[in-house]
């Protein structure tokens, strides 16, 4: 870092993305991407906005927040459109966090949370799962601070019922909790529907999984009109035009094409279900995953083995050298032709090393 970088950053330690490598073409199952594009309508309407690119996008988000009120069952007040729901999980941290005010998440879960809490300056705790993975939610219970729970988990992808859920917002009702619902599309219970019961509940949920638009960044929080208000108080000071035209757009007609994109979703699902299938009878251990990808262990493989063993042949996932989750990989759901590349990427790693396949 340079000699000018505030030292307030100095113990940043930044989020890592998932790899995007350039150097050659890859099997890319590591980031948790659709592998469907985005249907035709989107296309064409993105298209009509190139003429208005030297406006300002519309602040308020108009359209879009209608109809994502429409589509969850909510009032446009409800709602705040933001760059990604990670812009939305940041502007939480910002809103209802700081050294008095602090949160608590799983030990092992989405790893941007505890970035946020050191980049605003949020005291946080740490959580740890039960042996299973699964979120003790007894561990939240009246703990007296903000809670974010990632629901399905990631990288675990495990799902909670939204009624243990609602029992977590409601023993907390001097804390804000934050739901986050990256995954929710692919086989999980949404708490949209609560929202008029808690004032304290915040949803955040993304376009990027289960509607193809992880490259348009968008995201939305819904909740309370009060907690959207806080949310777009730190909006409006940091940057109104948080959403650009060109995704606006995008995302209004990803909605109006909702059949599409849950079609999408199916086919993900049954293939997810398929590979962990395979997976297992070659020896695999898998979480219950109900996301977009598996969270799987390799039969006398470690992780990092096996990561990189695949990564040699052209497929790319993703390893997390966490020491409870070292010898665990997640696999983003592709298409059928591609998981099947993948699962005769492992067979040939599993021959190689004596191990027997079926």
């Amino acid at each position: 870092m340079s000699r000018f970088f505030s030292g307030k950053y100095a113990a940043l330690e930044p989020y890592v993305p998932g790899e995007q490598p350039r150097e050659r073409k890859y099997v890319k199952l590591n980031t948790n991407e659709s592998p469907y594009p985005p249907s035709t309508l989107l296309a064409e309407r993105v298209q009509e906005q190139c003429p208005l690119l030297n406006l300002y996008s519309d602040p308020e988000c108009t359209v879009l927040r209608g109809k994502l009120a429409a589509h969850l069952g909510v009032r446009a007040e409800n709602v705040l459109p933001t760059n990604g729901s990670d812009e939305a999980l940041n502007f939480a941290f910002m809103a209802f966090g700081d050294g008095e005010h602090p949160f608590a998440f799983a030990d092992i879960t989405y790893g941007f949370y505890p970035v946020f809490c050191a980049i605003n300056g949020v005291s946080y705790e740490e959580i740890p799962l039960r042996e299973d993975f699964s979120i003790g939610l007894a561990d939240y219970a009246g703990i007296g601070k903000n809670i974010v729970i990632a629901n399905p988990n990631a990288p675990t992808g495990i799902a909670l019922p939204r009624a243990e859920l609602e029992r977590v917002v409601a023993s907390n009702p001097d804390s804000v909790v934050v739901i986050d619902e990256a995954y929710v599309d692919f086989g999980a219970e949404s708490c949209v529907s609560l929202i008029d019961r808690y004032d304290n509940l915040l949803v955040t949920q993304t376009f990027s999984k289960s509607r193809s638009l992880a490259g348009a960044r968008l995201g939305f929080a819904v909740g309370c009109a009060e907690l959207i208000a806080d949310l777009n108080t730190v909006k409006y000071s940091t940057n109104p035009y948080n959403v650009n035209r060109m995704t606006m757009t995008a995302g209004a007609a990803a909605l109006d094409d909702d059949g599409y994109y849950m079609a999408n979703c199916r086919e993900i699902a049954a293939t997810r279900d398929y590979v962990s299938r395979e997976l297992r009878k070659l020896g695999f251990e898998l979480t219950d995953s109900r996301t977009n990808f598996v969270f799987c262990r390799a039969p006398g493989v470690s992780g990092a083995e096996m990561y990189a063993e695949l990564r040699a042949r052209g497929v790319l996932v993703r390893h997390f050298d966490k020491p409870r989750i070292t010898d665990y990989n997640r696999v983003s759901i592709g298409t059928r032709e591609q998981m099947d590349l993948f699962l005769d990427a492992v067979r040939d790693i599993l021959n190689q090393r004596g191990g027997t396949t079926v």
